[in-house]
């Protein structure tokens, strides 16, 4: 003993003092073991967030596998990443105007021009795939004198439109596989089906300031021709995507648990009669095949000129088409503006009105401090129950709106639902995880707070059926049938089972809270 190095340079008293450290330490972990099981669910997840929180690298792998219910604004063709559409414009044999960086098909023999090449060639070019990637998306994105992030945003999608919708099931399968990855279980994407026979209909007859007499026209014309046509175009994207996917083998990849639902997008930066003609269509194809199209949204820049011309038309289109289809559901961009993009006069009124027109949810809402009594507008979205649907990185992309002068705190304060969306992940090169760590980063969110945004994004999902919860965006307490279940568990009680089998809604709420079980265990 007396040879041994550790003594000599300890001593005995060293050895005593180590070996009570020891001792404590045990009782430490033995009183911390118990602790643990003192700590709720969510006291827990807090010490993990918490401790998460002192590495961003190590919050995203917190946030990645922390369940996130859904996310309920996604435009498809925004949602893929451009190395996506550039193999997608490769397969297909297309072409490049260089100059333009834009996707188109190849001219004919004979036709072509030195700046049109191959796509293939860009395959074959770091630089210009590297332009492509750029074009196509925010990366490396720097605003310059004339190009603001705004500009640059929006002018992605003209650059690869020309993709063929023949490979919507694909981006379908990505979007969901993207999903299932950040255990997401719910996806409703934004997508416009051919309206050809629509617009040329609404051309041809004109515009009418009586609504109701220029709906009854367009249906006498032949509308639900398109109707039709418009509903094969989603049941083939929907049957498509299951087939890639495999979903009736066994062995199916995890995205084929992630129930994707389609929001019918309405293009706004058109003529008055072919918007019209446009939302009459979403309206009829809603209400003829609700299982796979859940709601109507305007789409395109709210503050482009026609967008901001006739928006409270369009309002009024929306209003009066929700009064003949009562039970489609209204989810509606408003207020994706910011001080300075547009007049101030401009900000007055665009959440409102979307309010007051039936949106049941609100893409973004960043301007809603600009608008006229914005505190009274707030109060009355909460009493209504009126979600926002919030995109941070968006908005931030977009509008510049980050930090003090996005109104995420102030929605939260005035008990306005809010939940995080990605709006274009591909476009903006971020995933739904990123929402959230961002949000976390930000504006100091507790777990409870996330927790309670994946249930706002479930609670207001366009399902159909009764919410699991007793009483609308409290989630305290579970509707009666299942009040003395632990919810989530395996084998529900044969009431619960009962209430659950009538109820979309309240399915994908009982497997967000048995996700959240299994994440918990974990801690």
């Amino acid at each position: 003993m007396k040879n041994n190095p550790v003594w000599r340079r300890w001593g005995a008293g060293g050895m005593v003092c180590l070996f009570v450290t020891m001792l404590a330490a045990g009782a430490q972990a033995q009183t911390a073991n118990v602790s643990r099981k003192a700590l709720t669910d969510n006291e827990r997840g807090e010490l993990q967030l918490a401790a998460a929180k002192t590495n961003p690298l190590q919050l995203r792998q917190f946030l990645k596998k922390m369940p996130k219910g859904a996310d309920l604004h996604y435009h498809l063709s925004g949602g893929m990443y451009a190395e996506t559409l550039l193999q997608d414009a490769l397969d297909d044999g297309m072409c490049v105007d260089v100059p333009k960086l834009a996707l188109m098909k190849c001219p004919a023999a004979g036709e072509g021009k030195p700046e049109i090449v191959p796509v293939s060639k860009a395959f074959a070019d770091q630089h210009l795939y590297d332009e492509l990637i750029d074009a196509f998306s925010m990366r490396s994105f720097v605003a310059s004198a004339g190009v603001s992030g705004h500009d640059h945003f929006f002018d992605t999608f003209a650059r690869f439109r020309a993709i063929s919708v023949s490979h919507y099931p694909e981006w379908v399968d990505l979007a969901a596989r993207r999903a299932a990855g950040q255990n997401e279980q719910y996806l409703e994407l934004m997508e416009n089906p051919d309206f050809s026979l629509a617009r040329k209909l609404a051309t041809e007859i004109g515009w009418k300031d009586d609504l109701k007499q220029l709906r009854e026209e367009l249906l006498a014309r032949g509308l639900k021709d398109n109707v039709r046509t418009a509903l094969e175009q989603v049941d083939e994207l929907d049957r498509k995507r299951r087939e890639l996917e495999h979903c009736e083998q066994t062995d199916a990849p995890e995205a084929c648990k992630v129930e994707v639902r389609i929001v019918y997008q309405v293009l706004r930066g058109l003529a008055k009669e072919v918007v019209f003609a446009q939302l009459v269509l979403a309206f009829e194809a809603v209400s003829a095949d609700p299982e796979h199209l859940v709601a109507v949204n305007l789409v395109m820049p709210e503050d482009g000129i026609v967008s901001m011309r006739d928006y409270a038309l369009h309002m009024r289109m929306v209003k009066y088409l929700h009064e003949v289809y009562p039970g489609v559901h209204i989810t509606l961009h408003a207020g994706e503006l910011a001080y300075g993009l547009v007049p101030p006069s401009g900000l007055c009124c665009h959440v409102r009105l979307a309010v007051e027109a039936g949106a049941e949810r609100i893409g973004h809402g960043a301007d809603v401090m600009y608008e006229d009594r914005p505190h009274e507008l707030m109060k009355e979205m909460a009493a209504e129950h009126v979600m926002v649907e919030t995109s941070l990185s968006s908005n931030d992309l977009i509008l510049g709106m980050t930090g003090n002068h996005h109104p995420l705190p102030l929605y939260r304060q005035f008990g306005v639902p809010v939940a995080l969306s990605t709006d274009d992940e591909g476009v903006s090169r971020i995933d739904l995880t990123n929402e959230y760590a961002r949000a976390v980063e930000t504006y100091g969110l507790k777990y409870a707070d996330l927790k309670k945004m994946a249930r706002t994004n479930l609670e207001h999902a366009f399902l159909p059926g009764n919410s699991l919860w007793k009483s609308r965006d409290e989630f305290t307490k579970p509707a009666a049938a299942c009040a003395k279940d632990t919810l989530g568990k395996e084998k529900p009680s044969a009431a619960c089972s009962e209430f659950l089998r009538t109820s979309e809604k309240a399915q994908q709420q009982w497997e967000l809270e048995r996700r959240f079980h299994a994440f918990e265990a974990e801690f």
